[in-house]
This record gives C-alpha cells, structure tokens and sequence, in this order.
C-alpha cells in the first residue's frame, strides 16, 4: 500500500492557488480512478482504492500547509507502513511552471509543508513530487506570490502539468522509480 499526499492549504479562498498544485494533483488521480474523499482521519480527507492496480490511500491534509506534518505522521503510523510507502506531491517555488521533479528523497528544500512532514516522521527518506510553480511573475514576497491564483496564461496548461503529474504518480506505483525519474525529470 502507498500513500500519496497532496499539500495544499483548506478552504475555497486557497482552492486556485499555486500553494494548492498538490491538492489538484491527488484530486485529479481521485477522479481518474473513481476514487472520492468521502473520509476525514487524523486532520485530513482521505480516499482509497485502487490506483494503475496499486492499493492507495490519497490525502489531503486540512491542516494548513506548515502544519501538513501533523496530519500525515499520524496517518503514517496507523497503517504503519515505512515512510518509503510515502509519496508527497507539493508545489516547487524553485522549479519553472510547469516542471516537475521527482525524487526519492531530500530535504525540505524551505517548503515549510515539507519541513513538518519530515519533522513529525523524523526523516527525509521518503519520494517526493516537485511540480514548479515559478511563473515570470514571481518577483518580491514569495510567499504571498504562492497564495496567488495561476494567470490565465498559466491556467491554460494548467490541466496537463497535473494530468502528467498523476501519470508520473502511476509510473511509480507501476514501475522501477528510477524509470519514473528518466521519464519525467
């Protein structure tokens, strides 16, 4: 079984957002696979079932992002299942729009969602999807520009950069990860 978390922030005002790219990722999966977040366990909206044949659990932590660690440590443990079945699927300030960058593990990177998961499980050692956010207007407070909505230029490729995301996602619960990583870094 995996776990693959989407981080993103609750609440209809952050719904568009860039902070939100991880939430629209694991809800497009949901609606691909006919999977619906009819649950709440631990702080966060779950659903589970079958994704390209893997047994999945798909979260969607209602913390707010920083916090995003103390919904997902304790899912974590009750399946009890090694941080390596865990996936997190976040937004890349780093990373051109667009992009996406997988890994198998790593540090937080300043993502402050990142810094609580690896907090709360006491490691780094778990995969982790990138999807850049850094459009041409990222300038001054970057952490007010995240909790903006994505132009309308943006919008307009918005919906392929999550399809290719969730196709990253299926080729690693199919597959070698080091052949998800040279297909889609």
């Amino acid at each position: 079984m995996k776990i693959i978390v989407g981080l993103g922030n609750p609440g209809r005002q952050y719904a568009r957002t860039r902070h939100n790219v991880g939430f629209m990722v694991v809800d497009k999966l949901a609606a691909n696979h006919g999977l619906t977040f009819s649950r709440r366990k631990f702080n966060a909206k779950v659903a589970s079932g079958k994704v390209a044949r893997a047994d999945v659990i798909l979260v969607k932590p209602q913390t707010f992002m920083n916090l995003s660690g103390d919904a997902v440590g304790p899912l974590v443990r009750f399946y009890q299942l090694p941080s390596s079945a865990l996936l997190t699927v976040f937004d890349d300030i780093d990373i051109p729009f667009g992009s996406i960058r997988l890994r198998p593990s790593g540090s937080s990177g300043g993502h402050k969602g990142m810094k609580s998961i690896i907090a709360t499980l006491g490691t780094d050692k778990f995969p982790r999807l990138r999807v850049g956010i850094r459009g041409s207007t990222a300038t001054g407070d970057l952490s007010e520009y995240v909790l903006k909505p994505f132009t309308s230029e943006e919008r307009t490729h918005l919906d392929d950069i999550v399809q290719r995301a969730c196709e990253c996602v299926e080729t690693v619960l199919t597959g070698p990860f080091d052949k998800a990583m040279s297909q889609f870094n």
